[in-house]
């Protein structure tokens, strides 16, 4: 089990880091020519993303986001259909937060629970479990990433129908702002972030696995020391 949640602790954290991360946003109006397409401008889009991020993380039901476009203030840029589909969508990202710390305090326990029961040899399995979990969690995203590159376009809907009971997410790029701004491209670099975080983070895991047990070999308990045994045993013929 701890194995098994390794990958799905750096997983769902690496999806909660992506979606706040400023510079995703940042990165993908400028590569994606948002302005131009949707006459808004860059700062006033980043102030929208901004608006999603908080949006994210507070508990308001839905998403309102007053704007300018093309120099014309609206109340809301977001029509009713895409704010419902932002609910769900906030409900789809809540959960990963929720995954993400369930996982997190179920691995921290086992890792408790076990150096009060094994003390110091413990660190050593506990090293080497936390190796399986982040090769396991490579594997994942390497078939993901394989995925990804070879028709992202299917996964992208297959996951849309998985996610939600509705077709709120069937949105028009050509009137729909939500869509606008965010085209499947940069879900795709989303994605890709989202595994290159969780890659680094399990190759660390890896990492320590590998070099623990030369940086330090535990004493097994009630041995003792060598040297101080031999100067017992050959004292009385020293004598």
């Amino acid at each position: 089990m701890f194995v098994a949640a390794v990958p799905v602790f750096l997983i769902a954290g690496s999806v909660r880091l992506v979606i706040n991360a400023p510079a995703l946003y940042s990165y993908g109006f400028d590569r994606y020519n948002i302005t131009a397409y949707t006459g808004i401008e860059r700062d006033n889009l980043l102030d929208v993303a901004a608006r999603i991020r908080t949006y994210f993380n507070d508990d308001s039901e839905y998403l309102i986001v007053p704007t300018t476009v093309r120099g014309v203030q609206v109340p809301s840029l977001y029509n009713e259909r895409e704010i419902l589909h932002m609910r769900d969508v906030k409900g789809l990202v809540r959960g990963v937060y929720w995954v993400q710390e369930a996982s997190g305090l179920y691995l921290l326990a086992f890792a408790a629970f076990g150096l009060a029961l094994y003390r110091r040899p413990f660190l050593a399995r506990l090293a080497r479990y936390a190796g399986y979990g982040g090769g396991l969690t490579l594997g994942i995203v390497l078939l993901a990433g394989l995925g990804s590159l070879v028709g992202f376009d299917r996964l992208f809907l297959a996951f849309h129908l998985v996610s939600f009971a509705n077709d709120l997410w069937q949105l028009d790029p050509t009137r729909d702002y939500l869509l606008a701004m965010f085209p499947e491209a940069f879900f795709f670099d989303a994605t890709m972030l989202i595994a290159l975080s969780a890659s680094v983070q399990a190759l660390v895991l890896v990492a320590i696995a590998a070099f623990l047990p030369r940086w330090w070999q535990p004493r097994e308990p009630g041995a003792e020391d060598s040297t101080a045994w031999e100067g017992v045993t050959r004292s009385p013929r020293s004598s």
